[in-house]
């Protein structure tokens, strides 16, 4: 079984380095990371400029572009036999309800499902790795269960696992999306030469956390596996769009 490891946290992070050191074992591994943290840029692709890769001593190849960049290129020629597998993370914090637009974390296993590859995105929620350990035990049992099990299917999850020690975990549950209310308004602040800068807002707080939601799951110290698409059709009511549109002299 060969896996590919990216992350949106970059090179120096415990969540990349734990995991790898974990899998390594029981799987042929490659590891393809940003040099640095990446997160929040979603599903960008470097355009502008060449990229340069550095194969470190431990064999971790560091890319001077996004998450998305990493697996991107890994797939389309950069190594040598493609992965049966992506994995994306132990991200340093949720990736719950809206944060799926935005996260680096979840935007490289995206961009592993665009391609034709099973992907899994890990996420610790918490800051501080706190629980790291306990994290990076559960990704490697779901990752030696995939192979255990055989399963032959292009899927995209995306996996949250509480903070907590290992034994206060409660179960794993198949979940959807929740939602957060928007963001905190951005902060103003002025740097040393009297400028304004500006900070994006603090995120907003869960507010659709009922049960079957990913927030909910995790509340219970629950595992959250929600199973993305990346179909952005809205089958829903269009009327208004169709009276609109009728409306439109061209």
């Amino acid at each position: 079984m060969r896996i590919l490891l990216s992350n949106d946290d970059g090179y120096h992070a415990k969540g990349l380095k734990k995991l790898a050191d974990s899998l390594q074992s029981i799987v042929d591994l490659q590891v393809v990371v940003p040099e640095s943290n990446c997160s929040g840029v979603s599903n960008s692709l470097t355009l502008n400029r060449p990229l340069n890769v550095h194969i470190n001593s431990d064999g971790f190849m560091i890319l001077n572009g996004t998450p998305t960049d990493c697996v991107h290129l890994s797939l389309t020629g950069l190594l040598d036999k493609k992965p049966d597998l992506v994995i994306s993370g132990i991200n340093n914090g949720a990736n719950m309800g809206n944060d799926v637009l935005y996260s680096g974390t979840v935007a490289a296993a995206r961009e592993a499902y665009v391609l034709g590859v099973p992907a899994i995105a890990f996420s610790l929620v918490g800051k501080g790795w706190n629980h790291i350990d306990s994290a990076v035990r559960i990704a490697s049992i779901f990752v030696k269960s995939y192979i255990d099990c055989g399963i032959d299917s292009l899927f995209l999850l995306n996996i949250n696992i509480p903070d907590v020690s290992l034994s206060a975990i409660k179960g794993i549950s198949v979940t959807k999306l929740g939602k957060r209310l928007p963001s905190k308004n951005m902060i103003k602040s002025y740097n040393p030469y009297g400028d304004p800068v500006y900070w994006i807002g603090q995120l907003g707080p869960s507010v659709d956390d009922i049960e079957g939601t990913d927030f909910h799951a995790i509340s219970k110290n629950h595992i959250s596996v929600t199973l993305l698409e990346i179909d952005s059709y809205v089958n829903a009511d269009i009327s208004f769009l169709k009276e609109w549109v009728s409306k439109i002299d061209i």
